[in-house]
C-alpha cells in the first residue's frame, strides 16, 4: 500500500493517527518512521500499513527503551503532505484533510499515539461528607499545536456530538496543550473510537474503554 497512492481504509486512518502524533516525515521526501516504547503499538501500524520492516530497539536520553519503525515511500510522504504532515511538524499542525467517515479511527490512532485514558477514584472532598466519593474519567489528547488540537475540537464536536475543553500544560515557552473530555463526554467517544471488535488499537488502552463501556451497558439495563 505504501508504494502506491493508498485509498483510505479504517487501517490506514488509524495509521496516520498515529504518525500524526508520534511520526516523523523525514527532510528527503521520502523516510518516514514511528518511535514508540510500546511495541505492539508499531506492530498495529506496520500491518496496516503491509510494511514489512523491521521494529528496532533504542535506548532513550532518559534512559528508556523506545522502539522505532522505519521505511521509505516517496508517494506516501507527499500523500500525507497533502493531507497537512509535514517535517518538524511539532508546533506547526494544523487541519488535516481526514475524511468524515474515516475520522474516529484517526482520532483513535491520535489517543493511542500521544493521548490517555485515566480513570481514578476522587476522595477530595470526602472530610465534607463521606459520600462525596466520585469515580472520574477522562479521555485526552496532547500537542505542541493548538490549531490541531482546535481542529480535532470541532471536528469532534461536529461528528461526534461533544465538546471538550482545551488547557495549556507547562510555561509559555514550551507549552504543551490538551484537549480533554470529562466523564460523559469521554464514555461518548470511548463508543464511538470502539464501534466495533477487532478494529486496530493499543490494546491496553481499548482494555480501559472496554471496562467502562461494560460497566455503561450493565447499568443501563
Amino acid at each position: 500500500m505504501v508504494d502506491a497512492r493508498p485509498s483510505w481504509t479504517t487501517e490506514l486512518a488509524y495509521a496516520v493517527g498515529i504518525i500524526t502524533t508520534d511520526g516523523c516525515l523525514a527532510q528527503d521526501g521520502r523516510h518516514l518512521s514511528v518511535s514508540s516504547k510500546d511495541v505492539q503499538l508499531l506492530e498495529t501500524v506496520r500491518e496496516c500499513l503491509g510494511l514489512r520492516v523491521a521494529i528496532t530497539p533504542y535506548r532513550g536520553g532518559n534512559g528508556w527503551t523506545y522502539h522505532h519503525l522505519q521505511w521509505g515511500s516517496r508517494l506516501f510522504h507527499a500523500w500525507l503532505v497533502e493531507l497537512g504532515l509535514m517535517p518538524a511538524k511539532s508546533r506547526r499542525l494544523a487541519a488535516l484533510a481526514i475524511p468524515d467517515d474515516y475520522f474516529v479511527d484517526f482520532l483513535r490512532g491520535c489517543i493511542d499515539g500521544d493521548g490517555s485514558i485515566v480513570s481514578y477514584v476522587d476522595r477530595y472532598h470526602v472530610p465534607k461528607n463521606p459520600r462525596y466519593v466520585y469515580t472520574r474519567l477522562y479521555v485526552s489528547l496532547v500537542s505542541a499545536s493548538p490549531p490541531f488540537l482546535t481542529w480535532g475540537q470541532s471536528t469532534a464536536r461536529r461528528l461526534l456530538g461533544v465538546g471538550g475543553y482545551l488547557a495549556r500544560k507547562g510555561n509559555r515557552a514550551g507549552s504543551i496543550w490538551v484537549l480533554k473530555y470529562a466523564k460523559y463526554e469521554s464514555i461518548r467517544v470511548l463508543e464511538q473510537l470502539y464501534y466495533k471488535e477487532d478494529l486496530p488499537c493499543l490494546e491496553r488502552k481499548r482494555q480501559r474503554a472496554v471496562r467502562w463501556l461494560g460497566v455503561r451497558k450493565r447499568r443501563a439495563k
